[in-house]
């Protein structure tokens, strides 16, 4: 065996936890793997012949190549104000696949992303190699260019925002969850508004990200969440039941093409958080596995 073909196959080996750590760290699944690919080349092009912890330089490269990644995706916003919800992984109800296991073996859920992405790209980078893989800070230190105290400061900023945000976790199983946003289904295909409100905590979000071409909407409130999900109940659409990164959601097709993916966070017996996607090009692209 070559140097190349033993390298291969020790990064093919890796390949799904670097995988993880770019789908954290850019929070699009399209993007994930061409970083995975982009540290492919790189790692194959330098060689490991003097490498002595190749997992933790492979994690590096990876690292690095999303970190620039976060950097020209930021100075691209300030230009354009794009702004959209991360890319969900949606898996068929019931079923997730050895490698949805491997991307979500620490329930990175949709609505941890949407924090992740208001942070820095460095302390972006330290919060996720550091509180996530638990890579030391004199490791994470030379990929932003700043002293390990200077990173441990980077993360602790983000792991205030993160607690800050209030990300809410889900409780309960998921069977029980699919009950809650089954009635929320029922009540809005039904112009139940007082059904909505039931089952919507009191101060629950909606993000919609319906077009590239528009920043993402936000309403807060049961209220004003219920009004909404009431207005758009399109008559006879298919909601076919999902799970979105480890929580109940739904693909909603509409005169047969992919019309939204929706996640939905239930805490105890109420929704307190909703992202929806639109666009049937790229609810194509993320809910592939179930519209298969």
């Amino acid at each position: 065996m070559t140097e190349t073909e033993w390298l291969a196959d020790r990064f093919e080996a890796q390949r799904p936890r670097l995988r993880s750590v770019a789908y954290r760290m850019l929070g699009s699944l399209t993007e994930a793997d061409d970083a995975v690919q982009d540290a492919w080349l790189r790692a194959s092009r330098a060689g490991a012949e003097e490498v002595d912890n190749l997992d933790g330089w492979l994690t590096t490269i990876v690292a690095r190549v999303c970190l620039n990644m976060l950097r020209t995706r930021n100075r691209r916003r300030e230009e354009i104000f794009e702004e959209h919800l991360p890319d969900p992984i949606v898996s068929p109800y019931g079923e997730r696949q050895p490698e949805e296991e491997a991307l979500l073996a620490d329930s990175v859920g949709l609505a941890l992303l949407v924090v992740l992405d208001t942070l820095s790209p460095a302390e972006r980078l330290a919060f996720v190699l550091h509180d996530m893989f638990e890579l030391p800070f004199d490791e994470i230190a030379p990929m932003v260019g700043r002293t390990p105290e200077a990173t441990r400061q980077l993360a602790s900023r983000a792991r205030r925002r993160v607690k800050g945000a209030e990300v809410d976790a889900p409780s309960g199983d998921l069977d029980r969850q699919r009950e809650v946003v089954d009635a929320f289904f029922r009540a809005a295909r039904g112009g139940d508004f007082d059904g909505l409100v039931a089952v919507l905590d009191p101060d629950v979000v909606l993000r919609e990200d319906l077009s590239a071409k528009r920043p993402v909407d936000l309403f807060r409130g049961a209220t004003a969440v219920a009004s909404r999900a009431r207005a758009a109940a399109f008559p006879g659409a298919e909601v076919r039941p999902v799970v979105v990164n480890g929580s109940p959601g739904a693909v909603v097709i509409l005169r047969g093409r992919p019309f939204a993916v929706l996640a939905f966070t239930v805490r105890g017996d109420r929704i307190v958080e909703i992202g929806a996607i639109a666009g049937p090009e790229r609810v194509r692209r993320i809910a592939a596995a179930v519209l298969d």
